[in-house]
């Protein structure tokens, strides 16, 4: 006797790598962040929140082109059962825009540090040096917008995780289970 219960449909083992990679990168990058302010000024543990950070948007950004060449070459397992047209267009747009904020934000951030000078590699002694002349305006309105950017992006993540559960628990259907 058959069961009637379809096995869910995965993402690529790459397509999963990519995304929990990305994940725990932007998380780190996001703690980091958010430590800054915790030592004490001008002290040697005061430099790694910022280290940390600039290390784990590196590693967005390495992530970033690869994963968004995967998903171009590939097309995502269908939502089963499938989504009305005002959740598919919210979904696509959500996702477009967290791979946009994956490309903008590290690229913001490293010109940000290019502005002020050579990039000094987190926790090495390597610098890479600037494509840019040092310029302290830009630098600053550079990490201004970074900053709101990554401001506004707290929101489209919550989104995207509400919008996983709410299709987990919720609609019932498979669209978190084919990333796990």
């Amino acid at each position: 006797m058959q069961s009637s219960i379809t096995p869910t449909v995965r993402y690529s083992t790459a397509a999963r790598w990519f995304h929990w990679l990305a994940f725990t990168a932007v998380a780190l990058a996001y703690l980091f962040i958010n430590l800054r302010g915790v030592f004490a000024r001008g002290s040697a543990a005061s430099k790694v929140p910022m280290q940390g950070h600039i290390l784990f948007g590196l590693v967005v950004l390495v992530l970033v082109l690869p994963r968004l060449l995967h998903r171009l070459r590939n097309t995502p397992p269908p939502v089963v059962p499938p989504l009305a047209p005002w959740e598919a267009l919210l979904s696509g747009l959500t996702h477009w825009a967290l791979y946009a904020f994956l490309l903008v934000q590290p690229l913001l951030g490293l010109f940000t540090v290019w502005a002020g000078g050579a990039l000094k590699v987190p926790f090495t002694a390597l610098q890479i040096p600037s494509p840019l002349t040092a310029d302290r305006a830009l630098h600053e309105q550079l990490g201004s917008l970074h900053t709101t950017i990554g401001t506004v992006f707290y929101y489209v993540i919550g989104l995207h995780i509400a919008g996983a559960l709410w299709h987990h628990f919720f609609r019932r259907d498979n669209t978190l289970r084919r990333m796990l």
